[in-house]
């Protein structure tokens, strides 16, 4: 073994260490949103916190800043070794200017403000989530400035989730994105709006739990190497390709509620699983990106899940599961209901149209807090005048209003945006799938996943985080990202002629 392979070989095992005590972490994350009794929370987030200071004095730990030196100038690595050791030094780098103390601090207010959420949602008042909001907002700024921008404060927190993203591009992105969007939903909202009165009867939770089971096994998630569980907002999170968790949430009264979850879930979970687990705890055994994983769980969830080829197989099934609520309901029928376009409350149950107004609320919203034109005290209002202007509804609480989503009090802030371009990604995806496989639709209808699987692994999967998001796009597609292909998607679904 020549030097620098056993050089190497210390670095893997030292990046190795560090992924079980951020795997460890997300343990006890996975298990806050899904089991932690309430009167565990406070000495939980102390748990996480303690983990995630561990974790990152071992990454910016001098020792291996030496040894990332030494291997960025050996010549006998080969491609991916050198691609993980460029790409560790870079976060060796980025991390190196957060102190532990910070850490601490900014996972503390995580574990606050998520249980303030909880709370806010369940007294459905804003009051609960205010305070511990604002201290994460102003910790995100601090975050913003020790990264490093270059034009808007908001850059460096979007970098975190996209690399290369930027408000001058989402910016122009969304700017191109409106006005078909507004058009294409003008001539849907002139047709007849179809009969959705059928999703709404009683759908009993254990025979939906099941049916949900079944699509995901059949979309390929492998329950020996995962599990699904209930949480009051559904994630995916891994501890490595080969234990990868999903969660969903059930409503009696509302059977898309559920399924939608299991498989947009289960695009992300395919993802993770697919990783490389030879590269466990190196770049390239993690995901290329938050717009590249979401891609995955849409091309899953809208492309393939919405689709009439796969309801053309799986229909019948779910009409034996439920045949009281679906045998008086044709096909067609079914299809145009689980399709249907009109301006709702909740992003999570948003069409897949007017899903990217919500998105774009949200990318607006953040980027007023992180520069300080408006306040966490403004929210609410900010929130329903948006979508007054935007949709044309008002949220009749908060629960439906801007305490829906759980990603602030995580400190995610600069992670909406890849929502949208994830559905853009997937749009583009999907065409160079097309184009590759020839009879995507056949195999959509026969559930036979297999090729689509291979396609994704060798296309996506296997690179972990060689590329960039737009790198990968390219060389997927042979194209950068262009909305022109989204727009086509929704043109030849809801305006075929």
């Amino acid at each position: 073994m020549s030097k620098s392979m056993g050089l190497y070989g210390q670095y893997r095992e030292r990046m190795r260490r560090i992924a079980d005590l951020r795997n460890a972490n997300a343990v006890l994350q996975w298990d806050q949103e899904t089991y932690l009794p309430p009167k565990g929370a406070p000495l939980r987030g102390q748990q996480i916190a303690t983990l995630s200071e561990a974790a990152h004095e071992l990454f910016i730990d001098e020792k291996l800043g030496a040894l990332l030196e030494e291997l960025a100038s050996a010549a006998d690595l080969g491609e991916d070794e050198k691609a993980n050791v460029r790409l560790t030094m870079e976060d060796y780098q980025k991390l190196k200017k957060f102190t532990p103390a910070f850490v601490r601090q900014l996972s503390l207010a995580s574990s606050k403000a998520f249980h303030a959420w909880v709370e806010a949602r369940k007294s459905n008042s804003f009051a609960p989530f205010q305070e511990p909001l604002a201290a994460m907002v102003q910790l995100k700024r601090e975050e913003a400035n020790i990264l490093g921008y270059q034009q808007h404060c908001y850059d460096a927190l979007l970098h975190e989730h996209d690399k290369g993203s930027t408000t001058a591009q989402l910016d122009r992105i969304f700017g191109e994105l409106r006005k078909p969007l507004k058009e294409i939903l003008a001539e849907i909202l002139k047709q007849p709006a179809p009969d959705t009165s059928f999703l709404h009867q009683f759908f009993n939770k254990d025979t939906q739990w099941n049916f949900g089971v079944e699509v995901l096994k059949k979309m390929g998630y492998d329950f020996e190497a995962g599990r699904q569980d209930i949480s009051e907002h559904p994630f995916t999170i891994s501890f490595s390709s080969k234990d990868v968790r999903i969660t969903t949430r059930i409503q009696e009264n509302d059977f898309c509620h559920m399924l939608w979850s299991c498989i947009h879930e289960g695009g992300h979970a395919l993802y993770e699983q697919g990783l490389r687990v030879s590269e466990y705890g190196l770049p390239l055994g993690e995901a290329c990106s938050y717009s590249i994983h979401e891609s995955q769980s849409r091309i899953w969830e809208n492309n393939i899940g919405r689709s009439r080829a796969f309801w053309n197989h799986f229909y019948p099934l779910l009409q034996a599961q439920f045949p009281q609520q679906f045998d008086p309901v044709s096909m067609p029928d079914f299809y145009r209901a689980i399709n249907e376009v009109k301006p709702s409350l909740v992003r999570t149950e948003a069409d897949e149209l007017t899903y990217h107004f919500h998105v774009m609320i949200r990318y607006e919203l953040e980027k007023k807090l992180l520069e300080g034109s408006i306040l966490t005290a403004d929210i609410p209002s900010y929130w329903n005048e948006a979508y007054r202007e935007n949709l044309g509804v008002v949220p009749p609480d908060l629960r439906q209003g801007c305490l829906q989503d759980v990603h602030w009090s995580h400190g995610s802030f600069g992670y909406f945006s890849t929502y949208s371009t994830g559905s853009l990604y997937a749009a583009q995806f999907e065409a160079a799938m097309k184009n590759d496989l020839g009879n995507l639709g056949e195999l959509i209808e026969q559930a036979d996943f297999e090729p689509i699987h291979k396609w994704l692994n060798s296309r996506i999967y296997q690179f972990g985080r060689r590329f960039t998001s737009e790198e990968l796009c390219n060389k997927t597609s042979g194209k950068p990202l262009q909305i022109e292909y989204f727009a086509q998607y929704l043109r030849g679904k809801w305006l075929p002629h």
